[in-house]
């Protein structure tokens, strides 16, 4: 493996950075590097160097990229919705397929790792769980994918789905998705008894769908950080979208905040349309753990996306408000560092030791990076530059 300097490069604050690689990971990173001679040396030109990109929230199986374009379609209620989506996924491409066309696309824009949530549930059972399966060890060289058993219709509602989720669980998902606990199963008690017993049982992580509005929400939010603390799952469990937490007054939001915090129950938002979503700033400042992910894309939920998640980084801060280096970087730190701790990956970042993976980006520094997303990337996998290394199509 040839040893290389990449030298004349920036930092997040757009301050000089060099990165000296050995074997495959970082050597020395700093402003200024020496190379033993004979080093090959690479200039970036005062480009941006970032850590790989990771993606808190996807669903591999549902998207209709590589496949003909769906339009969108109209539905009145979450079970419409879900009978649109049946019906749509009967004519779509097989799962592993799109699965794969998505993963490549992602990659291309510097996508280093996800966590996808994949549906099972008494009716699927497990065959989109095998799916995306066989499609993420065809990518295990190049991505690091984490899998949610979801059960996208319910738990309660849809008896023999805890059945699902265990035996999801004991093949090889990592997490076990909830999804609304009162208003999808009218059972919250009963649901959550069901997804903290099974990740209780098989040492597994948790990811709960969160909808529910207002104080409602707020009410699920702090039954799971109850759980969550009797259980000792801390750092454990995320909640997804969490939109309560972006509907109620600030002294509401304050208090299950510092709940969540001593939990430490990290959440998930991608500054959906035109939902209210969760003070990113203000949960963070409590101490909570806030990421961000794609969620959807071109699937019948929803017909935007790319899986580009420099892009989903300034959506955050656009949405946020966000407008000063320091909170467009918070954004920025979401689709990096924050996200990478959720999945636990380990050997991520730009710290000498670790494997040498970055993306280098055509800005001045993280926050510009951000505010333009720009589509000049080059993709560094162990020091060599990934461009024709990827799995053959």
């Amino acid at each position: 493996m040839t040893d290389r300097l990449f030298a004349n490069a920036v930092d997040v604050n757009g301050q000089p950075l060099e990165l000296l690689v050995i074997d495959g990971r970082f050597a020395e990173i700093g402003p200024k590097v020496r190379a033993a001679e004979g080093v090959e040396v690479v200039d970036l030109r005062g480009r941006l160097v970032l850590p790989g990109f990771v993606d808190g929230h996807i669903h591999l199986d549902k998207s209709f990229v590589g496949d003909r374009w769906h339009p969108h379609q109209f539905a009145a209620s979450l079970r419409e919705r879900l009978a649109v989506e049946k019906r749509e996924l009967a004519s779509a491409l097989p799962a592993a397929e799109r699965a794969d066309a998505l993963i490549r696309q992602a990659a291309s824009f510097g996508t280093f790792a996800m966590r996808s949530h994949v549906d099972v549930d008494a009716t699927v059972g497990l065959d989109n769980l095998h799916a995306v399966m066989e499609t993420r060890e065809k990518w295990r060289d190049f991505m690091d994918i984490e899998l949610v058993a979801f059960p996208q219709a319910g738990v309660m509602s849809c008896p023999g789905t805890a059945e699902q989720l265990d035996a999801a669980i004991a093949e090889g998902a990592e997490v076990v998705g909830g999804i609304d606990p009162t208003s999808m199963d009218a059972d919250a008690e009963g649901q959550l008894d069901a997804i903290f017993g099974i990740a209780d049982k098989r040492s597994a992580k948790i990811d709960i769908h969160l909808h529910e509005p207002g104080q409602q929400g707020i009410e699920q939010l702090h039954r799971i950080a109850a759980r969550t603390r009797a259980l000792g799952m801390h750092g454990r469990v995320a909640v997804s979208h969490a939109y309560a937490l972006g509907e109620v007054a600030p002294d509401a939001m304050d208090t299950v905040a510092a709940a969540l915090a001593e939990a430490g129950v990290s959440i998930m938002t991608n500054a959906p349309g035109t939902h209210a979503f969760p003070p990113v700033l203000r949960l963070r400042e409590a101490g909570v753990r806030v990421f961000t992910g794609n969620d959807n894309i071109q699937d019948a939920w929803w017909p935007y996306g790319n899986g580009d998640m420099l892009q989903r980084a300034m959506l955050v801060g656009y949405r946020s408000g966000f407008y000063t280096d320091e909170a467009l970087r918070v954004a920025l730190d979401m689709a990096t560092d924050s996200a990478a701790a959720v999945l636990g990956i380990s050997d991520y970042g730009l710290k000498a030791g670790n494997a040498a993976d970055f993306v280098v980006v055509n800005a001045p520094n993280g926050a510009a990076a951000v505010a333009t997303a720009p589509g000049e990337r080059s993709i560094v996998r162990r020091g060599v530059l990934w461009k024709g290394l990827l799995p053959k199509e």
